[in-house]
C-alpha cells in the first residue's frame, strides 16, 4: 500500500518467533498461537505461553473473526498511510487481541463502533510479507468508505 508521493508502509522484519505468521499471512491465513498446557490463545507470537510460561505451545489458524475493541483516528500525514486512518485493537474470536488498521469504511466515529463485527482481509506489501487488515464483516452496518479509499 502506498500513501502520499508514493511511500510505501513500513515493512516488518520477520524473526524465526514470527516466521509462521507471515507464512500464513502470505497463505490466506491467520495465525496464532494456543498453549496445550493452559489452552490460552495468544498474539503477538512467542516461543512461551504468556500466561503459563509454558514451551508447549502449537500454532492454529484462527478464524478472522474478531470485534473492534479500540482504536483512535489518525488524521497527521505519515508516509505509506493515506489519512484520516484508524489505529485499531481487535480481539479475536478465539480470544487475543491485535493491533490493526481498520479498511472498507468511513473512518469516523459514526462508522466505526465499539463491539462491530469485523472479518481479517490481507494486503500484499512485497514479495515477502503480507499485511493483515480488519474490515466490517459481511452484513455488517458500517458505511463503506467513498471510493474504496483506505
Amino acid at each position: 500500500m502506498s500513501g502520499p508521493g508514493g511511500a510505501t508502509r513500513p515493512i516488518p522484519q520477520p524473526t524465526p518467533e514470527t516466521e509462521h505468521f507471515w507464512e500464513g499471512t502470505k497463505a490466506g491465513e491467520l495465525r496464532i498461537q494456543r498453549c496445550q498446557d493452559c489452552e490460552g490463545a495468544y498474539f503477538p507470537p512467542r516461543p512461551f505461553c504468556p500466561h503459563c510460561s509454558s514451551r508447549n505451545v502449537a500454532v492454529e489458524v484462527a478464524s478472522g473473526r474478531a470485534t473492534l475493541y479500540s482504536y483512535v483516528i489518525h488524521h497527521r500525514e505519515v508516509p505509506g498511510f493515506e489519512s484520516p486512518y484508524a489505529i485499531a485493537v481487535v480481539e479475536l474470536e478465539e480470544g487475543p487481541r491485535m493491533m490493526t488498521n481498520i479498511v472498507d469504511c468511513e473512518q469516523t466515529p459514526e462508522a466505526l463502533e465499539l463491539d462491530m463485527a469485523l472479518e481479517v482481509t490481507f494486503e500484499e506489501q512485497d514479495d515477502t510479507i503480507t499485511l493483515p487488515f480488519f474490515r466490517p464483516a459481511e452484513g455488517s452496518q458500517s458505511r463503506p468508505a467513498a471510493g474504496g479509499a483506505r
